[in-house]
């Protein structure tokens, strides 16, 4: 009798020995680690966003950077044939994405770069950013879309698509 009122006196504790431990919180990723004024909203948070991956880019920053990117993210080289994406070149989720900023980007060197004249269409959990960005002396007239989805209320980006515009004659 007293080794059955041992045993249940002891089976909560090893039930709750059993229990699978409680998932850890996420890693802030995105705007979750800017210094973002909540006043700012949604469109403020996509701003800060991409000015961050503008100044990390110049700092070659690049763990920086990948804070700000999303798991399955992608970067599209649309070659300046919009309508055509047979000749796109992908560099496909983060470690590519890491890959491109580190062999293709950070070479170059870029001394100044910034996201300007951003037209941001807001769709539930996802922005579409169309952009004109200045790259040094380079500049992209609307050349560039980005995606960026909220994530644990955070908002990251999914996806960048650079040369849209079509080649001048």
């Amino acid at each position: 009798m007293l080794a059955v009122l041992l045993a249940l006196i002891a089976a909560p504790a090893v039930v709750a020995s059993c229990r699978a431990p409680s998932a850890a919180p996420p890693t802030p990723r995105g705007s979750c680690v800017l210094d973002v004024n909540e006043a700012a909203g949604d469109e403020g948070a996509i701003r800060a966003v991409l000015k961050a991956e503008a100044d990390r880019m110049v700092a070659q920053d690049i763990d920086g950077l990948m804070v700000l990117w999303g798991e399955g993210s992608r970067v599209v080289n649309a070659k300046n044939t919009p309508l055509d994406d047979s000749d796109d070149q992908i560099w496909l989720d983060k470690d590519a994405v890491r890959h491109r900023y580190v062999r293709t980007v950070f070479p170059g060197n870029p001394q100044a770069a910034a996201p300007a004249s951003l037209e941001i269409t807001l769709d539930g959990e996802r922005a579409i950013v169309s952009a004109t960005t200045s790259i040094g002396s380079e500049l992209s007239p609307a050349g560039d879309q980005w995606l960026l989805e909220r994530n644990n209320g955070c908002w990251v980006i999914q996806q960048l698509t650079y040369n849209l515009e079509p080649p001048t004659p």
